[in-house]
């Protein structure tokens, strides 16, 4: 944290107060949280900004789809619609944001896709069109205190451990360290690809301080796949300019360091819109530098929009695909969610 932040601590104590106040109504039950009869599980983190919640949402669409009728739930963050709604094939990335059109793209076959922001009323909306769900993935819900979920997955990233953070507007936490009990496990995303047992027991002694010595943490990392590319063109290019909309572009344009020359990387705000002017710059970037673009997959979606694409004329447009990957331990993960399922409908029985 920068010394010259520090003025800003008596506006995180008092935001820290807010928050104090605002859970602790929930804990006593003075303010009000729903329980559902089927499983909601949900991801979040205590930061604002990336975490990788979308692929950690992802990571258990891929496990449970085989066993549970799913659907997911996002805010669908940026989206230019309002109230709830579920995806379907006539639904495009700004009417339900571009990390859920994303997961619509790849999963609609195995999971319904809805966003809502009033979490405690899109739920039962969900019911009511698809009773026949089983289990609900809230992405992005853990200060969403109006619904009790089942299981709570609660991330950090590796970059920006929580207990090193500060609360907004001093540092990025949305809430208390202290937050974190309310986690059923902790994961540490986005982790480089040699940790030691060292540094594990080090974050995991960290963790364990704010959440107790009881609580499983898991650690993780990005799995990148091979470039694909949105303008059907087959040749995987040598140079490229590289762009995206992240929270944190770092990573991605590590990655793509590793794969290609890199004439140049542009970084955009989280979640940004691509205006028509974004483009033309972009593609006069590339053909000035004679490389093609390359971009990231929750971007790449904002650019299925035919008015977008056009844009790119006979400019190669790829991007990189990802995954969530566990570093050790994925199975010891899976099977605590799996018992937290089964114990949810035993008890409903």
């Amino acid at each position: 944290m920068k010394i010259s932040a520090l003025w800003l601590a008596p506006l995180a104590y008092l935001y820290g107060i807010g928050t104090r106040l605002r859970n602790y109504l929930f804990d006593i039950g003075y303010s009000r949280s729903f329980n559902y009869d089927i499983m909601v599980i949900v991801v979040g983190n205590l930061s604002a900004g990336g975490a990788g919640k979308s692929p950690m949402t992802e990571y258990l669409i891929r496990m449970l789809h085989n066993k549970y009728n799913l659907a997911t739930l996002s805010r669908g963050y940026k989206r230019k619609s309002k109230g709830f709604l579920i995806a379907n094939e006539y639904t495009g990335v700004d009417e339900i944001g571009d990390e859920p059109y994303q997961m619509y793209l790849k999963y609609s076959k195995i999971t319904r896709i809805a966003v809502g922001a009033e979490r405690s009323i899109a739920i039962p909306n969900i019911l009511l069109e698809h009773p026949e769900t089983q289990v609900i993935i809230m992405d992005d819900g853990y200060q969403h205190r109006t619904v009790s979920a089942d299981y709570a997955v609660l991330l950090t990233d590796y970059s920006s451990l929580f207990p090193e953070d500060h609360l907004l507007p001093w540092g990025r936490l949305r809430e208390t360290k202290i937050g974190a009990k309310r986690a059923d496990v902790i994961i540490v995303t986005k982790c480089p690809a040699i940790l030691t047992e060292k540094e594990e027991a080090e974050i995991t002694g960290q963790i364990h301080h704010y959440a107790g010595n009881e609580m499983p943490v898991f650690f993780s990392r990005i799995k990148y796949y091979e470039p694909l590319s949105l303008t059907n063109v087959d040749v995987k290019p040598t140079k490229v300019v590289a762009f995206a909309g992240l929270a944190n572009t770092e990573l991605f344009a590590q990655q793509v360091a590793l794969q290609f020359e890199m004439a140049k990387m542009i970084s955009f705000k989280d979640h940004h819109d691509y205006s028509t002017n974004d483009i033309i710059q972009l593609v006069d970037l590339a053909k000035a530098a004679g490389a093609a673009l390359i971009t990231t997959e929750k971007d790449m979606v904002k650019f299925k929009e035919k008015s977008r694409i056009k844009l790119l004329a006979d400019m190669p447009l790829f991007y990189l695909s990802i995954e969530h990957e566990f570093v050790k331990n994925g199975n010891v993960f899976d099977k605590l969610v799996e018992d937290a399922i089964t114990r949810k409908y035993t008890i409903e029985e």
